[in-house]
């Protein structure tokens, strides 16, 4: 794989990441406590990997190819932790595999920092060793207090029948966002679902783990409910007559479908939520009709005359009972295990609202309804840019999934940002569009802020992970495949500022960008010719030059020289303008000058480097959302599609980049086909033309709607995706076998097909030994066999 792709598919990877903080539950606990801590270490690293797509010097480093393909991979599976999670999953479970990520990653970010330090080669002013130095620095200071170690030794007492400490449980209910019953009842249930899901795939291992950590959760309730019967009172009750629920006495008991009374009003509430199941007993409920219990309630009542006990209105008392008790009482109160025939209960009870706690009451209907299915696919990510995120205002999903697509702005929804050619970049581009950001955040600035306190590492502490349970630890073991980019590519498209030039005053920048205005409209083209490859060389390396200029008025200019018939000036403009684009402030000024039909034009009549750079650039520009709705209807796709079957090596890279990032907009993928992409792509599969994970990544895209797999089917796409299941790099496998799965469930003939090119061998090594989205997609395409198998035995 080129260094230019693995850069910018890193830079992707994590703008993905960072647009989740528009997700609906970064406010959610511990969504928003994990989240904040990986964004940290993003923020730090992204300006480091953009300024590092744009050195050409880097490229025959492969140790450090391959430390940003691993970095790829574990931003990536960071985003389809988050993008997956929901209010109703567990949070213990996230917990541990988040928190066995993020020191994996800040390791390899320091070791990544430290290489490039050790460097010699002539970097831009972002790599400098004093800028790594403050990198390395903040990174170093970014340590957190993991709960991970604590859980593993609450499962270590309880195999060991001591069980964990109330003081252990209080710890883990703080630390993961279990402080109230009900959602430590919520817990139960994710556990229980997470659970019946390892079980269908004959995950014993997990099975255990999970049922251990049930236990833990289990006992969490215990601890509060016997909180709430030990409580001073002169009056002993039976403890029968507590709801599960509210942990208070009933006073409208209701017998649900699986046998269990509760307080009506508790009950009520938990089915509204979306919750139909047994909150005891985690059955699922059959019916939602509340059946009175008389018995109890005359039970209760008769209990309440006796002892002159008035109880309170449950409405007005629907307490979560918060954990915080359990410190307090911890040396009053027996042992969880000790059974108890007869409590105390208090005869004052908790005022509170009837609004549940925060994370309770943030959860919206939608996200409860749907739990079954998300739990299923909770990282299915199905529009990746989705989606990152998504992947995504966070809210995911492929309609053609039945699911939700509201991550608009992330990947398709079959390809996730994993799932983009992690192949072979736009090679030579110092400044290609895998030199920009992919996200609308992505600015190749270097910020004083996050940069300023930023770190070293070699001091940094290596976390001992020998403690976690085997299951966690295979996942610092998915690698994918490592690419080397060939030599005969190691060319920059632009000409090389001195080594040794030192950055240059700001104010005498302006000047000259100044000065360089004016001769961008001078009627001489020797003159403008002079000036665009000045400007071009500006925006090369300095981000404060780019700010510059994209202030200066400069980009109204260049687009103007587009339109030049001399082809070194319209050269030199656009790439100035794919320079300038690397600064998200200077992506919309770009295109708010109305740069997209001009760059259309050079793609369509310019020489092959301004072709390749015009594609390049929208792709660029296309980061932006609505900017992908503009490319796409402004007839930028035709043209792309031409470069991408006629152009040079490196324009057909380009296209295809361009190509895949326009793809990400649904409205874009029709017109994409019509234009012919799919049998260009399906041409690129060939090994010879180095661009097989690119190709695929965007058929992967094209195959979520009717008209991309039919043309997929048409052009013989079918036999080389099961061949790249089989021989492809991991990226490759992984977006083979997504689209595998969308041709698949949508066609009974496309599944025949699949079959009979032999795709069961490959999809089962690839379940057992891809990378974890790829071991999720080859499992539910094999399910999807399995299923039609057996039911075409039925019928017959």
């Amino acid at each position: 794989m080129e260094m230019e792709m693995e850069i910018s598919a890193l830079v992707d990877s994590i703008s993905s990441f960072l647009n989740l903080s528009s997700s609906r539950h970064i406010d959610l606990d511990p969504f928003d406590k994990y989240y904040k801590r990986v964004e940290e270490l993003l923020i730090v690293l992204k300006p480091i990997a953009e300024a590092a797509v744009l050195s050409s010097d880097l490229a025959l480093e492969e140790k450090l190819g391959k430390s940003f393909q691993e970095l790829t991979q574990d931003v990536d599976h960071s985003r389809d932790l988050f993008t997956s999670w929901h209010a109703f999953s567990s949070k213990v479970y996230f917990v541990l595999q988040t928190e066995s990520l993020i020191p994996k990653m800040r390791d390899t970010i320091l070791d990544t920092f430290q290489f490039l330090k050790s460097l010699k080669n002539d970097l831009p002013d972002e790599l400098s060793p004093a800028s790594l130095e403050k990198c390395l620095e903040k990174i170093k200071h970014l340590s957190y207090e993991e709960i991970s170690p604590v859980i593993d030794g609450a499962l270590r007492d309880h195999r060991d029948s001591v069980g964990p400490s109330p003081e252990i449980l209080v710890k883990i209910g703080e630390n993961t966002g279990l402080r109230s019953n009900q959602e430590i009842l919520i817990e139960a249930v994710a556990l229980e679902r997470q659970k019946e899901i390892a079980e269908q795939s004959e995950n014993n291992a997990e099975v255990e783990f999970l049922d251990q950590l049930i236990v833990i959760v289990n006992r969490m309730h215990e601890r509060l409910l016997l909180i709430k019967q030990t409580q001073t009172s002169s009056v002993s009750i039976l403890a029968d007559f507590f709801c599960p629920l509210s942990l208070e006495v009933m006073t409208d008991p209701v017998i649900v479908s699986s046998g269990q009374t509760y307080e009506k009003a508790f009950i009520k509430r938990w089915i509204d939520l979306g919750l139909k199941v047994c909150p005891k007993t985690r059955q699922t409920l059959t019916h939602t009709t509340l059946i009175p219990n008389y018995t109890v309630k005359a039970l209760i009542s008769n209990w309440c005359d006796t002892n002159d006990v008035k109880l309170p209105d449950p409405n007005k008392s629907t307490s979560l009972n918060e954990l915080s008790p359990l410190l307090s009482c911890t040396n009053s109160i027996p042992s969880a295990a000790t059974g108890v025939s007869a409590r105390r209960v208090s005869s004052k009870s908790n005022d509170w609202d009837a609004s549940p706690s925060r994370s309770a009451s943030a959860l919206d209907a939608s996200s409860l309804n749907d739990f079954e299915d998300r739990s299923n696919h909770s990282r299915e990510m199905n529009t990746d840019a989705h989606g990152r995120s998504s992947v995504s205002s966070s809210k995911r999903g492929s309609v053609e999934n039945g699911q939700t697509s509201e991550n608009h702005h992330l990947r398709s929804p079959s390809v996730s940002s994993e799932e983009f050619p992690r192949t072979d970049g736009n090679e030579n581009s110092g400044e290609s569009a895998h030199a920009t950001p992919y996200s609308s955040d992505a600015s190749g600035e270097i910020r004083s802020g996050p940069l300023a306190a930023a770190t070293t590492s070699s001091a940094a502490p290596r976390r001992d992970l020998s403690d976690f349970s085997p299951r966690f630890m295979d996942r610092r073991n998915n690698r994918g495949q490592f690419w080397r980019r060939p030599s005969d590519r190691l060319g920059s498209r632009i000409v090389s500022a001195p080594s040794n030039e030192a950055r240059r005053d700001l104010a005498e920048v302006e000047n000259q960008v100044k000065k360089l205005l004016e001769e961008l409209k001078s009627s001489s083209l020797d003159v403008q010719r002079q000036a665009t490859a000045e400007i071009r060389l500006l925006a090369k390396h300095n981000m404060d030059n780019r700010i510059v200029i994209g202030n200066s008025g400069a980009i109204v200019s260049l687009v103007e020289l587009l339109h030049s018939t001399d082809s070194a000036t319209q050269e030199n403009a656009v790439t100035a303008l794919l320079n300038l684009s690397i600064n998200d402030n200077n992506k919309s000024l770009i295109a708010e000058a109305g740069a997209i039909e001009p760059l259309i034009h050079v793609l369509e009549s310019g020489s092959s480097e301004a072709k390749e750079n015009s594609a390049a650039t929208l792709f660029s520009l296309s980061v932006i959302e609505e900017n992908k709705i503009k490319i796409g209807q402004s007839g930028a796709i035709g043209p792309l599609v031409d470069l991408l079957g006629n152009g040079t090596p490196r324009g057909k890279k380009d296209a295809a980049t361009a190509l895949f990032n326009l793809s990400i907009h649904q409205e874009n993928k029709g017109t994409i086909v019509q234009s012919g992409a799919v049998r260009y792509l399906i041409d690129l599969m060939d090994p010879a033309a180095g661009m097989v994970d690119k190709a695929v990544a965007v058929l992967a895209n094209l195959a979520t709607i009717p008209e991309g797999r039919n043309a997929i089917g048409q052009e013989g796409g079918i036999a080389l995706l099961v061949e790249v299941v089989e021989l492809g790099s991991a990226r490759g496998k992984e977006n083979a076998a997504a689209a595998l799965l969308q041709l698949s469930t949508n066609s009974g003939r496309f599944c025949n097909m699949v079959l009979q090119e032999g795709a069961v061998p490959p999809l089962v090594a690839l379940s057992q030994s891809g990378t974890p989205r790829a071991r999720e997609k080859a499992q539910a395409l094999l399910s999807y066999f399995r299923n039609q198998r057996h039911g075409n035995a039925g019928r017959g």
